[in-house]
C-alpha cells in the first residue's frame, strides 16, 4: 500500500519564502493550462527572469515534441522563467542543467543514489523508470534579450500508465514527500546548477556531472527519430551535449531523439 501523502502545495506565503531563499520569485496557481505558457507570457510582458510558475495541476501540460503531459493534482509542475541564461544558440544545454537540478533535488529527499540515473536528453529515472520530464522553450524578447523557460514535472504521488517508456513516482518507491518539499529542493538545486553553468561558460562542468550520473554509457541503445531508428553503443556526450552513438564502424553525434535501452 502506498503511504498517504498530503496533496498539493501549501500557502503562497510559504512558496514565496522558499523561492526567495534562492533569489527567485514565484507565482502559484491551483490550476492552469500550462506553467510554461505562463512563464513565457511573463517574460514577454516584463522581460524579467528568475521567476517560478508553479501549479497544483495543469489542464494543458505538454512534453517534448508536443506530447501531452499528464498533470493531475498530486505532482509538482513548475516552470522557471530566465532572462539571458546563456547565448540563445546554447539554450538546449539548459536541459542538462535542469536534469542535474532535479536529480539533486530528488536525491535530497532520501532517494538512494544507486536508484537514480539520467537519460538523454533530459529525463530523470528512478529504478529505471521515468520520474521526471523537462521541456525547454524560449525565444527572442521584444528588447532583443533571450527569454528561456524550463518546465519541470516531477511525479510525486502518481504517474501515467501506458507510456512509451515506463514511468514511476516517489510514493511508489516509498519516498514520503510533499510537492512543497520537492519545490524547495528543486529551487535550491537549480540555483546552484545555474551558478555552475555560468551563462554557458561552465557547461564543461555540467557535462561531466551529467555523464557521471547517466544510465547506459558503454551499452547498447536505440535512438528513435522522426522517421528512423538508429541502434548502436552509447559513447557519452560531445562537448556541446550531443549524444555520441557508435554504429556501423563510425560515431554519430545526435542532437535530438528518444533513447531506449
Amino acid at each position: 500500500m502506498r503511504p498517504m501523502l498530503r496533496r498539493g502545495l501549501c500557502s503562497n506565503v510559504s512558496l514565496i519564502a522558499l523561492a526567495a531563499e534562492q533569489r527567485f520569485d514565484v507565482t502559484h496557481f491551483e490550476s492552469i493550462g500550462s506553467t510554461n505558457d505562463a512563464a513565457m507570457g511573463h517574460l514577454c510582458a516584463s522581460g524579467i527572469g528568475d521567476h517560478w510558475f508553479v501549479a497544483d495541476e495543469q489542464t494543458g501540460g505538454r512534453g517534448r515534441l508536443g506530447r501531452q503531459w499528464s498533470s493531475p493534482k498530486g505532482n509538482l509542475y513548475a516552470s522557471l522563467a530566465l532572462r539571458d541564461p546563456c547565448p540563445i544558440a546554447l539554450g538546449y544545454q539548459l536541459g542538462f542543467v535542469a536534469a542535474l537540478a532535479i536529480y539533486e533535488a530528488v536525491l535530497s529527499l532520501a532517494v538512494a543514489r544507486n536508484d537514480l540515473s539520467l537519460k538523454w536528453p533530459n529525463d530523470v529515472l528512478l529504478a529505471g523508470a521515468k520520474l521526471s520530464g523537462i521541456l525547454i522553450e524560449g525565444g527572442v524578447l521584444a528588447d532583443g534579450g533571450f527569454g528561456a523557460v524550463i518546465g519541470c514535472g516531477i511525479n510525486v504521488t502518481l504517474h501515467p500508465t501506458n507510456t512509451p517508456y515506463p514511468a514511476t513516482d516517489l510514493a511508489q518507491s516509498g519516498i514520503i514527500a510533499t510537492t512543497e518539499q520537492c519545490f524547495a529542493a528543486l529551487a535550491q538545486a537549480f540555483r546552484s546548477n545555474l551558478d555552475y553553468f555560468d551563462n554557458g561558460k561552465g557547461f564543461g562542468y555540467i557535462r561531466k556531472q551529467w555523464i557521471e550520473r547517466a544510465r547506459g554509457i558503454g551499452g547498447p541503445i536505440s535512438v528513435r527519430q522522426a522517421n528512423d531508428v538508429i541502434e548502436g553503443t552509447f559513447q557519452g556526450l560531445d562537448d556541446q551535449g550531443k549524444l555520441l552513438l557508435a554504429h556501423d564502424g563510425k560515431v554519430t553525434a545526435i542532437i535530438a531523439g528518444d533513447v531506449f535501452y
